[in-house]
């Protein structure tokens, strides 16, 4: 799923990604506050990561364009204030949770991970839909007991449409979410239908009904005759 780093330290931005990506999340960068109000004003993520002393402006203007917007990405601030004023201001601010400076990449992983959880999946750490059950935690698809090995991008795609289940999301809206600013969408879609092909035949051989329909002229559906237990 799609992460905005907002934070104007490269090499911390960089190490970020790098952590994040290891974890399955694909990553975009801003390093101040105008390039960032860019990004979010076109594109939606599943959570932003947010400094909160940026150049040009500030983060806690950051989180209120996002309510001006209606926006409804998860926020974790990262920052150096760390007195308790600081911390209550970015959550009454819109913040759903607050991550002081220094800290391990692995903490910082867990925390984005509990926000994308919360709010796709509430809260929930399995997905279960009729014979699969997908292991948030661990990133892992079973059926019953057998493991349904996943490619990176097929693992992203399974989890996107789960998000947006019973909802046609576009094949503008995959590339965006799932490539962000490391895909030239200009040329072809073809490597979306090769994604969308090999996992309907790995859940399918599973068992599995076709979960994944086709809208034509639209993108695709992840459909449910019952709701995500």
């Amino acid at each position: 799923m799609k992460l905005l780093i907002i934070e104007d330290e490269k090499d911390l931005s960089d190490s970020i990604c790098l952590y994040l990506g290891s974890e399955q999340f694909s990553c975009e960068t801003a390093y101040d506050y105008h390039s960032a109000l860019d990004k979010i004003l076109i594109n939606e993520y599943a959570c932003i990561i947010l400094d909160l002393t940026l150049p040009h402006g500030s983060g806690l203007d950051i989180l209120t364009q996002l309510k001006l917007l209606n926006k409804t990405e998860g926020v974790l601030i990262i920052s150096a204030k760390n007195s308790l004023d600081d911390r209550i201001k970015g959550l009454n601010s819109g913040a759903d949770d607050y991550l002081t400076k220094p800290f391990h990449l692995s903490e910082l992983g867990a925390r984005v991970a509990a926000i994308v959880r919360r709010k796709s999946f509430e809260g929930k750490t399995h997905i279960v839909v009729g014979p699969l059950i997908l292991d948030l935690s661990e990133r892992i698809l079973r059926s019953g007991d057998e493991q349904i090995t996943l490619t990176r991008k097929e693992y992203e795609l399974l989890l996107y449409l789960l998000s947006n289940k019973n909802k046609v999301v576009t094949k503008e809206a995959i590339v965006e979410h799932l490539w962000g600013d490391d895909i030239d969408m200009a040329d072809s879609y073809d490597f979306i239908y090769s994604h969308i092909k090999n996992l309907r035949k790995k859940l399918m051989a599973s068992g599995c009904p076709d979960y994944i329909k086709a809208v034509y002229g639209m993108g695709y559906k992840f459909s449910l005759n019952n709701s995500i237990s």
